[in-house]
């Protein structure tokens, strides 16, 4: 019997949240946020805090964030990608961009905010 595929409603944008389900390269990801940069027929790949993945539909579901909220996570991902591809990111600093990573709010506080600056400041010079 066939499966009736479900259309892919995801957009460019959004933010998702990872179902590991049976991919083993989404190992330890389950529960993170995700920005999808591409949508394909069934599949979506999203920027996340250490690369980027291309994930079957049934492994995303959407945070239903506001614009302004997936604005943030957006910048925020940004930020967090481009400290990741300098050279001198010490282990202290990937364990921050991890657990930043790893997020359950669209928002960062106060003190992560900081953290983030001091690493920005620390690596990018």
């Amino acid at each position: 019997m066939e499966r009736t595929q479900v259309p892919n409603t995801y957009q460019i944008g959004e933010v998702c949240q990872i179902i590991v389900k049976d991919n083993p390269e989404l190992r330890g990801k389950g529960g993170c946020w995700a920005i999808v940069s591409a949508v394909n027929d069934f599949s979506c790949t999203l920027r996340m805090w250490n690369g980027e993945y291309t994930v079957r539909i049934d492994q995303l579901k959407s945070l239903n964030y506001t614009d302004s909220e997936c604005h943030d996570m957006q910048s925020l991902s940004i930020r967090i990608n481009k400290l990741r591809d300098s050279d001198n990111l010490e282990e202290a600093a990937l364990a921050v961009l991890k657990h930043l990573g790893e997020l359950k709010r669209p928002y960062l506080t106060e003190f992560e905010e900081k953290m983030l600056r001091f690493i920005e400041l620390e690596c990018t010079t």
